[in-house]
Parts: structure tokens; C-alpha cells; sequence
């Protein structure tokens, strides 16, 4: 799907909108993309402008914190973040519902109201659609919710033996390095029990490898994968799963025993975002550049936009301070900033005590590439401060 100011007149659009002193700011999702904007405008503009952040959750949790839940590392008291503890000049956190949203009135509708602005920006991420995949709920498991996160935390005491598979069933889905990670710390973390030689692990992705931008990345992950013998299925998505027979269905119609599945779920846009006529195929139309939508004063940010990056927080986070700086800059009257660059880093845990990352570059060439920083203990570091940082900047304390 081409995607472009061809599809509509940025410039036309956002004549439209006059933003001035006590211009109400509506941000849709408390993730990464609605966190990061929210408080970029609080900085600069402080309460001389509404800003009001709706998310129908109570805390947020980083997406890596998903994998320590399950893994026994912590618990999800531990990760959450509340929303409550919000408190920036000009920002107010709503912990309501979304059921409605009107682009061309930019007009919210919650469960507890409804909110109206002059600016929107919709930043409510991707859903999971387990019934996607037929027999993933009823015989299967998935890793990328909280709830299935701690869900897992009490089965994976109990597999001593058999195979685990973890398995995509659709694609793009969220944070890609994730299920290499959990195939690799799951090796780890069967190894410590003593039960590693009882059990197989198999991988299976619907990429030819499994960072497919940063071909450095891919090989040290498949040559990980190797070492700890675990098997890599690549070109194959899980198409369904078959709990009395105890097999996996592949896309291609091939089958794989299984006692224990990890899978990530295929992803949709919210049910809300669908239905306010927004979507046009699986995401909202954006200018790449600038985050606008073809509706003047509304923009789309982070999964729920179609931008040409991967569905990750850190490709969620950037595209938020270029929508920041544009308004702030248009309330200020000066000049907008340069357009979304599509850069981003993403910290890989390979297991051992040991992280990796991967610096990504998607728009400024003709393709996508990656530079990969070999796995290391400083590495591990660095990617505690990236959480950290965050909270401090986002939360306070």
C-alpha cells in the first residue's frame, strides 16, 4: 500500500486547524507514543495549552518486562508503572474507555464522556486476535500480553519434558527480536531447572530470518539458535493449532508436534480505530514525514499508523517528537521540524547474562538496513538505562 502526501494535501490540512493559547490536545493511548508526546508538550508549553491523555489501563509496562513476568525474573507488580503517579504542567491522565471517535469533528467519545479538540493524535497501538488463529486460545498460549505473560509464568514450571515451540501467527506483530529472545531464554531457562535435555525448542517465523533489515543480526541470532540446538523453522507461519492431536499447523499445511506453544498472536487495529473509518487496510493512512492523517488537526502515531517502520516502542517514540515539535512549533509560529527519520534502536537479549542490539535505519535509503552491536554485559547496562530514563522522564522519580 503506497502511502504519501499524494494521498492528500498535508500543507491543506493543516491550514485548516489554527492552533493558539489553550489549544485542548487529545492524545489517544498511554503507550510509548502518547507517553513521549504528552510530556514533550508539557516541557515546552507547560499549562498554557490542554493536554489530556486517555488510555483505558491503569499502568503501562514495557514490552521486555513481558518476558522477565514470564520467565520468573519478576512479577507484574513490579513492572507496572501507573498512570497516577502523572504529574506534568497542562497534562491531565483520564483512565477511560474509548467507544467512539469522530476524526472529521475530532470528537471523542469514552465511557465516562466526551472530549473535544483541536488537535487529535491517535496512538492506541494493536490489538491481539487470538480467534485468528483457530485452537491458539483454547490450546495454545501467548507471551506478548501481560496476562499471558503471567499466565505463562505458572505453566513453564511444569514442562520437564516434550517440545516447545514458539511461533508467529501473523505478521508484523510487535517488537520482532522478541520471540528469537524467547526461544533463546527459554534454552536458559530450562538449562537452569536441569530439564534442557529432555526437551526440544523449536522456532518458527514467517521471515526468511529473523531480523530480515539487519542481516548481521539475523546470522548471530540463527548461529545462537544453533549452539543451544534449537531448531529454526524460517518462511513459515502458524496457521492453526490442533490440541487433540497435539500438533501445530503451518501455513504450507505441514504439521509439528507440540506439547507446549509460545505464540504471538496475530495483530489488528483496535476494534474503535476500525470503526471510525480511519483504517484503510489494516492501519491508518499517515504522511510518513509529518504523522498526519487525511483528516486536518489528526494525527496517527506508533502500531496503529502505517509509517514503514516495525511495530516497536521505540518507532512509536520518535514519530511522537516530530508531532510534538510541529505543534509546538505551529503555536509558537516557527518553522516545523525535519521530517520523521524512521531511526531506532532495539536491545536483543541473547541469553547468558548477555544483550545485543540493533540500530535500524528504514526511511532514509531505498531499503532498510541495520548495523548489529555484538552481545555484551555493557550492552546489558545500557538497555536498564534505556528503561529506566524513560520512567524517570515519563513518571517522575
Amino acid at each position: 500500500m503506497k502511502i504519501g502526501i499524494d494521498r492528500f494535501d498535508a500543507r491543506l490540512a493543516r491550514s485548516v486547524i489554527v492552533l493558539a493559547i489553550d489549544t485542548r490536545i487529545v492524545i489517544l493511548g498511554a503507550g510509548f507514543g502518547g507517553l513521549e508526546l504528552a510530556t514533550s508538550l508539557s516541557e515546552e508549553l507547560g499549562d498554557s495549552v490542554e493536554v489530556t491523555l486517555i488510555d483505558k489501563n491503569d499502568a503501562f509496562v514495557f514490552g521486555y518486562s513481558k518476558l522477565d513476568v514470564m520467565f520468573g525474573r519478576t512479577t507484574p507488580a513490579a513492572v507496572r508503572l501507573a498512570y497516577r503517579d502523572i504529574e506534568k504542567p497542562g497534562v491531565r491522565f483520564l483512565q477511560e474507555t474509548i467507544t467512539a471517535i469522530d476524526p472529521q469533528a475530532r470528537r471523542v467519545t469514552t465511557d465516562a464522556g466526551v472530549h473535544e479538540a483541536e488537535v487529535l493524535v491517535v496512538a492506541l497501538g494493536a490489538d491481539y486476535d487470538l480467534e485468528a488463529t483457530p485452537g491458539l486460545a483454547e490450546a495454545g498460549n501467548e507471551f506478548y500480553s501481560v496476562a499471558g505473560a503471567e499466565r505463562l509464568a505458572g505453566i513453564l514450571p511444569t514442562f520437564t519434558h516434550g517440545r516447545a515451540i514458539v511461533g508467529i501467527c501473523g505478521a508484523p506483530f510487535k517488537c520482532p527480536p522478541a520471540p528469537s529472545e524467547t526461544a533463546l531464554l527459554l534454552h536458559d531457562y530450562l538449562s537452569a531447572r536441569g530439564v534442557r535435555a529432555d526437551c526440544e525448542i523449536s522456532f518458527v517465523i514467517p521471515f526468511g530470518s529473523p531480523v530480515p533489515p539487519s542481516p548481521e543480526t539475523s546470522r548471530a541470532l540463527v548461529a545462537a539458535f544453533a549452539e543451544r540446538d534449537i531448531e529454526f523453522v524460517p518462511g513459515r507461519r502458524v496457521s492453526s493449532l490442533d490440541g487433540a492431536r497435539g500438533v501445530v499447523v503451518l501455513d504450507d499445511g505441514s504439521e509439528m508436534p507440540y506439547d507446549l506453544f509460545l505464540g504471538v498472536p496475530k495483530h489488528r487495529a483496535p476494534d474503535v480505530v476500525a470503526a471510525s473509518g480511519m483504517i484503510e487496510d489494516t492501519c491508518v493512512p499517515v504522511d510518513p514525514k509529518t504523522l498526519e492523517t487525511r483528516f486536518p488537526g489528526v494525527y496517527a502515531i506508533g502500531d496503529v499508523a502505517a509509517t514503514g517502520v516495525p511495530k516497536a516502542g521505540v518507532f512509536a517514540e520518535g514519530p511522537a517528537r516530530v508531532v510534538a515539535a510541529s505543534l509546538i512549533a505551529d503555536l509558537r509560529g516557527g518553522e516545523r521540524p525535519s521530517a520523521y527519520d524512521g531511526r531506532g534502536s532495539c536491545y536483543i537479549e541473547f541469553g547468558s547474562g548477555r544483550v545485543g542490539r540493533v540500530d535500524v535505519d528504514f526511511l532514509s535509503g531505498p531499503t532498510p538496513t541495520g548495523a548489529f552491536q555484538e552481545p555484551s554485559s555493557a550492552l546489558v547496562t545500557e538497555k536498564q538505562h534505556f528503561g529506566s530514563s524513560r520512567r524517570a522522564r515519563w513518571f517522575g522519580g
